[in-house]
């Protein structure tokens, strides 16, 4: 078949068969959350027996799909984490975060940020910019200050990552830089969710950010969202966590498709 076969076929809205029920078989595992005989799945897929088995033997040959020695039962196969690996290696989190940066602004008026883990910060990747005419900057290429700031305190809550050794900087008068201190408010990152930061940094600078999860669970990004300190004071912070968790979540669903 060559490739003008397929984009007619894919015009016309002609589908095939055979995929179509390859494609019941995996979902059917996936939705069982457990390994399945051949005549449970052909029940729950609407096929007979040994039409799921042909199914389950050519994609068991591809490895999306492997069966059991023991019990000759199928489960999902490791051929599925390569396929996945192929599409998150090819999406842009830019891409895919854009959006939700352009809707924090809109939702709450003030600069939101995107930041990848890098080594031992975070560094901002994008931003979206407050539409106010007294705003907060973002930088690209600026790395995160791990106690200092609500990014950096996301780094260090959900990855391996330690503080700086030695003496904690201290950049202004509200820098925590006791490291008790530090450990608690990871903890209460971890806890919550989100972290915060009041002028922690620069004396007027205020931030809230939470963590993006990837398909392994593992710290993906960092989204925040920071405003001058008149203006984006801490009751607004504790107003915006809501707002920003929705947007993190959905933006690890459509990075792990979970």
């Amino acid at each position: 078949m060559d490739g003008s076969t397929v984009l007619r076929g894919r015009e016309s809205g002609r589908r095939i068969a055979a995929v179509e029920r390859a494609i019941a078989v995996l979902d059917g595992l996936s939705a069982a959350g457990t390994d399945l005989g051949t005549n449970e799945l052909a029940r729950r897929i609407g096929v007979n027996p040994s039409t799921a088995s042909r199914l389950l033997a050519t994609l068991a040959d591809a490895d999306l799909v492997e069966q059991d020695a023991a019990t000759g039962r199928y489960r999902l196969g490791v051929g599925l984490v390569q396929l996945g690996n192929a599409v998150v290696a090819r999406l842009d989190l830019r891409d895919l975060g854009r959006p939700h940066l352009q809707e924090l602004v809109a939702a709450t008026g003030e600069t939101a940020t995107l930041s990848l883990p890098a080594g031992s910060e975070a560094v901002t990747v994008d931003y979206a910019q407050s539409p106010a005419s007294v705003q907060s900057v973002a930088r690209l290429g600026r790395p995160s200050v791990g106690h200092a700031t609500a990014t950096g305190k996301v780094m260090l809550a959900f990855t391996r990552v330690e503080p700086t050794a030695g003496r904690l900087a201290r950049y202004t008068a509200r820098t925590i830089v006791d490291r008790t201190r530090l450990a608690e408010e990871l903890d209460a990152v971890r806890r919550d969710g989100w972290a915060s930061a009041e002028g922690e940094r620069e004396p007027d600078l205020n931030a809230v950010a939470a963590p993006v999860a990837g398909a392994r669970d593992e710290l993906a990004a960092i989204v925040g969202v920071q405003g001058p300190s008149s203006r984006f004071t801490a009751e607004r912070m504790a107003e915006t966590a809501p707002v920003l968790l929705r947007h993190a979540r959905a933006l690890s669903t459509a990075l792990s498709g979970r």
